[in-house]
Formats: structure tokens, C-alpha cells, sequence
């Protein structure tokens, strides 16, 4: 039977679940808070520069072509993707930098010229690490943390040692080169952990990285978001915008609809995929599954100080992405996870669009994102950005050897503060809850609501976790549990 079904927010896990409950024949309709949809993925848009917001990084491609081959659709029907070559940089010094190729066996060269022997080390490591990315991604991330059994199959019995090791340890029984180390633990930063709190297991994260590529939608991330506002839209969902949700309304223990400026709008089932902690404060105190304990006791991903800036000249010795990796990793990692401060010296990630998109950035000029990984939850000042951006700003032109701080036109910075305000963060995190061995699988916080019928929630900070391919395998998850609850 045909449901209404109310969506709160329209990132990426709302507008795919949209499409999915659309696709069965519901009347979804997304209600978002912001005046543009994307939610953490939003664009903007300034003097001819434009900057995606949140997700720059677009990896796992195979994930976003099974969403759209579950509506007979593939992703070129929307976007054009490009390979990057190189995938990044990561800087040491000045300039001094290893380029990580779109190819195994460049990087496998790069690797065994730093140390010998590396390279059929590398060539062992992402062997398993595409094992391991097989198993996740057909056996695991597809199922809605419903229960432990879930992951126990033949494939994942034989892994089973891999949930109690960690990547760090892994690869620093195999590489002694402390740069190498830190390459091959960046890919799981994305994970919103310290890569000695990550299970070994998730090295398949290596093989999404060395093994399929990173890749850049052409005019940006938000080619992707339009592209399931066009199928949503399709399908027939309705999106409506400066839509804050004020309450969600529940009787006899089952969710009724929503209150927006005062209004109350009924519906059959009510799906949010903003901030899961926020919607809870939605609910009447007795209604909601997780205490303010419980959130606090969590492991969260960082937050982020960014800045979108624009320059009136182009920027040279940079790629499309770059890792500044010339200071102390563990003590920035320190200040993230163990004693929770702004970091002395940060390590921090540029990112320059128009070095592959012609459209990001007015002729002869550049448009460059910057961003500093930071603990959620601490303090936040203008005082404190500029700081930081003089820091980063003064080592980019050393290791660069260029100056360009008197070539920027504008630059806005978002912060803790911002993520609050625009996204109603917890503790203004950006990437969720990170995907530690107690936060994995069934041990999220849950697709369904424990204590209030058709009440369903989707995104990073519950099943399967942090990261945009895992925020469509989300919407999708949601929508089944969803169906599933409509035959029962």
C-alpha cells in the first residue's frame, strides 16, 4: 500500500533513500533546513569560484554504479567522471613530495625507490586489502546492523582475526619507512579514526585508494548531488528547502509526522537523515533510544576548520590534492583523539579544483579549499582561524616555494561553530562516528528506532558509517528495513 513518507534533511543518505521508497511507489517528501540541498555536501558558489563544501574525495566508484543500476541507470547518465593523475600528493618538505599515480605498479616503483623491497610488500598488502574490500562490500556494508550474525559468514570466519588487530600495526610489521607508514594510513582517516583504533580489517580502505583510483566528477562533487535530485525528482519525490524540522510528533509510540514553523505535517513513516543525535532532541525525552551519556561516551570523527579561498593567479608545484604530512602526525592525531585541542603544528589537506575543472575558477585564477582536521567539541573563535590559516598559509608557500597570500581575492572559513549551526553537528563533528571495533556493523546506533515505530534514521552516524559511498549504501539500507516493516 502507498505510505507518505516525511524525509528530514537531503544529503546523501536522504536523497538516495528518497529515490529507493519513491521507486516502491511511496509519496516521499525531503524537507531540508538549509536554503540548498546536499546537506554537508552543499556548494558554493562566490565572484565566479565554486568550492563543494564537504566531500571532495570520490572514491569507491563501484558503489555509486550499483546504486544507480537499482534504477536501471548508470552514473554517466548524469556525470562525467575523471581519473586523476596523480590521484594526490602528500608533501614532506619543501619541495619534497611523493605523487601517488592512477596505477598500482607506478606506486609499487614509487614505494620500492624509497625503500627496497617495498614494492612486493605493496603488492601483498593491497592483494589482501582487495580481499578484504570484496568481502566488505558484497558481504557486509550491504546489511542494516540488525544483529551480529550478520557478520559471520564462510568469507568473513577466515577474517575473523582482523577485527581485533589494527592497520598500524599491520603495516609497520611489513614497511620501516615512516613516510610510506603514512600514506598507507591515510586512507583510513576517512574512517574517523586513528588508524591503531582501526581494525585490520578495514585496509580494504588501501585498495579503494591504490586499487580503484580517485576520480573527480567534472565540474565537482555536487555534479553527484544533482544527480539524485534529477532521479528523485524523477521518481517523484518532492524536495522542499528552508524547511527546519522543529518536532517530530509521535503517538502511541509511533511516529506521526513532523512540525515545521508550527505546522503540523502527518505522515506514515518519518526517516531523518540529519545528525541522529539531533533528531533525537526532536523527540519528547521518554521517546528517545540514546542518553546524552551514551553520545558522550562515543568515539567521534573530527571536525574541521576549512577555508574556500580564491586566487587571482595560478597556483604552481600543487596537484588537484594534496596531504601536508611535514609535521608530527601522532601529536595532531594526539590533539584529535587523546587530549582534545587545537594542534600545535596541524598536518592539513588543499585541495584545488580548478586544476581539473575549468569552471571552478575565472580564467588564469584558482580556487583552493583547505582543511584542518580538529577534535569536536572545542573552542571556536575567528581569533583562532586566522591563526591557523597564517600557519598553514606561511608552510604552504615554503613547501611550494611560491607566495601567494597577497593574490587572495576572499576566502570564508567554516568551523565547530558552523557545523552546528548549518547541520546541527554533534559537537560539531564533520564526518560522523568513526568506525572503531565497538562502533562497527551492530554496534552503531540503529537504521530503526528501539522505542518508536515507523521511526527510521539514515547517514553517518549510523549503519554502515562515515564517508559518501557508505551514505548511499545507508538511504538504501533505510529504505528496505522501511519496506520490509510495510509486508509485516
Amino acid at each position: 500500500m502507498k505510505k507518505t513518507i516525511t524525509i528530514i534533511g537531503s544529503g546523501f543518505s536522504s536523497l538516495a533513500a528518497s529515490c529507493y521508497l519513491a521507486q516502491q511507489g511511496n509519496q516521499v517528501t525531503v524537507y531540508e533546513k538549509n536554503h540548498s540541498i546536499g546537506g554537508r555536501a552543499r556548494q558554493f558558489k562566490k565572484d565566479g569560484f565554486t568550492f563543494d563544501m564537504g566531500p571532495s574525495w570520490y572514491w569507491m566508484p563501484d558503489v555509486f554504479e550499483r546504486f544507480f543500476q537499482d534504477f536501471n541507470k548508470k552514473p554517466s547518465d548524469y556525470y562525467e567522471l575523471i581519473k586523476l593523475n596523480p590521484a594526490y600528493r602528500v608533501y614532506f618538505g619543501v619541495n619534497d613530495f611523493i605523487a601517488i599515480c592512477d596505477n598500482l605498479e607506478e606506486i609499487k616503483n614509487a614505494f620500492e625507490n624509497i625503500e627496497k623491497g617495498s614494492s612486493k610488500k605493496l603488492e601483498n598488502f593491497i592483494d589482501q586489502a582487495k580481499s578484504n574490500y570484496d568481502i566488505a562490500i558484497k558481504e557486509l556494508v550491504y546489511r542494516p546492523g540488525v544483529s551480529p550474525l550478520e557478520l559471520i559468514t564462510a568469507k568473513t570466519a577466515l577474517k575473523l582475526n582482523q577485527f581485533f588487530g589494527s592497520i598500524s600495526i599491520d603495516i609497520r610489521k611489513e614497511f620501516k619507512n615512516e613516510r610510506l607508514i603514512q600514506i598507507l594510513e591515510f586512507p583510513v582517516l576517512f574512517l574517523g579514526a586513528k588508524p591503531t583504533k582501526t581494525p585490520s580489517f578495514y585496509n580494504f580502505m588501501n585498495y579503494a585508494d591504490f586499487g580503484l583510483g580517485t576520480w573527480h566528477p567534472k565540474t565537482g562533487m555536487f555534479d553527484v548531488v544533482r544527480s539524485l535530485e534529477s532521479l528523485a525528482l524523477e521518481l517523484g519525490v518532492i524536495i522542499k528547502t528552508n524547511a527546519s524540522v522543529e518536532k517530530i510528533i509521535v503517538e502511541d509510540k509511533t511516529a506521526a509526522g513532523i512540525v515545521i514553523n508550527g505546522e503540523f505535517i502527518k505522515s506514515d513513516v518519518v526517516l531523518s537523515g540529519a545528525d541522529y543525535q539531533h533528531t533525537e532532541t526532536l523527540l519528547e525525552k521518554e521517546h528517545r533510544a540514546y542518553s546524552d551519556t551514551y553520545w558522550e561516551n562515543r568515539i567521534f570523527a573530527p571536525s574541521s576548520l576549512l577555508f574556500f579561498v580564491g586566487f587571482n593567479k595560478k597556483i604552481e608545484n600543487i596537484s588537484h590534492h594534496a596531504l601536508f604530512f611535514d609535521v608530527d602526525f601522532d601529536k595532531h592525531a594526539n590533539a584529535i583523539y587523546d587530549t582534545p585541542n587545537w594542534p600545535e603544528e596541524p598536518l592539513f589537506y588543499a585541495n584545488f579544483p580548478s586544476k581539473t575543472d575549468l569552471t571552478a575558477a575565472p580564467d588564469g585564477m584558482e580556487s583552493g579549499f583547505f582543511l584542518i582536521p580538529l577534535a569536536p567539541g572545542i573552542e571556536d573563535s575567528q581569533a583562532l582561524r586566522e591563526e591557523y590559516f597564517e600557519k598553514i598559509i606561511s608552510r604552504f608557500e615554503n613547501l611550494t616555494q611560491q607566495e601567494i597570500r597577497n593574490n587572495i581575492i576572499f576566502k570564508r572559513s567554516f568551523c565547530k561553530n558552523d557545523f552546528v549551526a548549518d547541520y546541527n553537528a554533534y559537537k560539531g563533528n564533520a564526518y560522523g562516528m568513526a568506525n572503531t571495533l565497538l562502533q562497527t556493523a551492530f554496534l552503531r546506533p540503529k537504521l530503526k528506532s528501539k522505542k518508536v515505530k515507523n521511526l527510521y534514521f539514515t547517514g553517518q552516524l549510523t549503519v554502515p558509517g562515515p564517508g559518501v559511498p557508505p551514505a548511499l549504501i545507508s538511504g538504501k539500507l533505510a529504505a528496505e528495513l522501511i519496506q520490509k516493516s510495510f509486508r509485516s
